[in-house]
């Protein structure tokens, strides 16, 4: 038999087996001349446990050429979890640019006289979602700069910029009191610097003596959540069971379990139920201490396009925003990301309209979105449908865009400890060899693992990689395969 009819035989035997997917003439080249990348990946695919019954999506480009360096089942459309994130910044920063800032208002529509605001005050936004306790406080400050010291009106919350559809269409219901699972609105604040909007930090600490019900605290420091503390300080060190839970639809949060005396604190970052009045509360709390006296309700409402503005606060820009966004993966800025992009280009900030800018917005950088399933920027809906190949292409593709450094300095950093810098790969391939050579995008929803991103191997040649786990008995398992692979690539590329 020739020997061109017996590769082809081997081929027809080895592509029938299921182990392994042949891509056009690289795998051919494989067979012939042993190549290593693609024989130990080849490996690591059919022989990992974790891996078994499970979709392996691998697409790897050089980052010079685009020219494919090895795929397996790159065209097959897979969840990809938070790596749907990689397609929402590169649209974020291409339609609305690396310097848009989110803005919020104060505004009326009625008269200072002398040190009295008579007419209504409303705080209107447009989904900063950076927007904290501080940043109101200031805003109450300049207003009683300008010699406001009483408002005979209401205080009312403006959210009229983004449509008032709270939750993405696929969001599990568990996650609603989650921070990855918060409520969009186009008025939220967060709790600190991490800057998850539309969520409270509610920290539980042991009491001064045993039996002492646990210490409870909130950031921001506020009524609008409702505190039911069924807790018991118990002598024994050991592990505390502390449990908190918020009713659906109310902001009553439940605490229960124990805590030993000489415990650290317990901390969990909780979801508000609507944002918007969250952050008409914090304002309020903020003229007050600014020493401006209300005498009016609070209320949600629209403002006429007649209102003055009294004050006006702007986020960060894009660009640094575009940092805790994508090193901290932050759900909520993708979302509002979204709808930030729908408002500006088709004057609705609704999901609809964002994703339909996305989709189009795609296709001017050369990424096929017509193969694709969106469903939201976060990519925490198990709908999404991306594949490895189409992931490799846009990470390719945007390399020659003007905002690429913004987009490449916010992906997270291998082995880097700084939460700022590392990201959620602050802790993983932190190997002398790997440290700081990985740049990429981490994803993780239940059954689904993924990393896609950019190494710089071991030749000092840059490769664009995307890896998606789907079907995963434990998707836990598969940030170690993920490296593993990660790690052939360096070596054997």
């Amino acid at each position: 038999m020739k020997p061109m009819k017996i590769l082809t035989i081997v081929l027809i035997l080895l592509t029938l087996s299921g182990n392994t997917y042949f891509n056009k003439s690289y795998d051919v080249l494989a067979l012939e001349d042993g190549n290593p990348l693609t024989l130990r990946l080849n490996e690591i695919i059919t022989s990992e446990p974790g891996l078994k019954g499970s979709l392996t999506g691998i697409s790897i480009r050089s980052a010079t050429t685009g020219e494919m360096i090895y795929e397996h089942i790159g065209d097959t459309r897979l969840r990809p979890a938070s790596n749907l994130k990689l397609f929402t910044a590169a649209t974020a920063l291409s339609v609305l640019g690396e310097n848009y800032q989110f803005q919020t208002q104060l505004l009326t529509d009625g008269k200072i006289i002398g040190n009295t605001l008579n007419g209504n005050l409303y705080v209107k936004g447009s989904g900063d979602p950076t927007l904290l306790k501080e940043d109101l406080d200031k805003m109450a400050e300049e207003l009683s700069k300008q010699g406001v010291q009483k408002i005979n009106g209401n205080l009312i919350a403006d959210d009229t910029y983004f449509d008032n559809v709270r939750y993405s269409m696929d969001l599990p219901w568990s996650d609603e009191t989650t921070y990855y699972g918060a409520q969009i609105s186009a008025l939220t604040t967060s709790p600190d610097k991490d800057y998850d909007a539309g969520t409270i930090i509610v920290e539980v600490l042991p009491g001064k003596k045993i039996n002492d019900k646990a210490v409870v605290k909130l950031t921001p420091n506020t009524d609008y959540i409702i505190i039911k503390n069924d807790t018991t300080t118990m002598k024994n060190k050991g592990k505390h069971i502390i449990k908190v839970e918020r009713e659906h639809g109310k902001n009553i949060v439940h605490i229960t379990g124990t805590i030993s005396l000489n415990s650290k604190p317990v901390k969990e970052w909780i979801a508000v139920w609507e944002p918007t009045e969250y952050t008409l509360n914090l304002i309020k709390s903020s003229l007050a201490s600014s020493g401006i006296e209300l005498n009016g309700i609070l209320k949600v409402g629209a403002s006429s396009e007649d209102s003055k503005v009294l004050v006006n606060h702007h986020s960060m820009p894009l660009t640094d925003l575009l940092v805790p966004f994508m090193k901290l993966s932050n759900n909520g800025h993708a979302e509002t990301l979204i709808k930030a992009m729908g408002k500006k280009q088709k004057e609705e900030g609704s999901w609809q309209s964002g994703i339909e800018v996305v989709t189009r917005e795609l296709k001017t950088m050369k990424v096929d979105s017509d193969s694709m399933v969106i469903r939201d920027g976060s990519g925490i809906s198990h709908v999404n449908l991306v594949s490895p190949n189409q992931v490799t292409n846009l990470l390719y593709q945007i390399q020659s865009q003007s905002w690429f450094h913004s987009y490449f300095e916010s992906l997270p950093v291998s082995g880097f400890g700084d939460k700022l810098l590392g990201g959620t790969l602050r802790y993983r391939m932190s190997s002398p060899t790997l440290l700081g050579k990985v740049r990429a995008k981490t994803g993780s929803i239940s059954t689904v693992s993924s990393l896609s991103g950019y190494i710089e191997t071991k030749t000092g040649d840059t490769v664009v990689f995307s890896i998606i786990l789907n079907n995963m008995l434990d998707e836990s398992i598969g940030k170690a395969i993920e490296d593993k692979m990660v790690n052939t690539i360096y070596e054997y590329y």
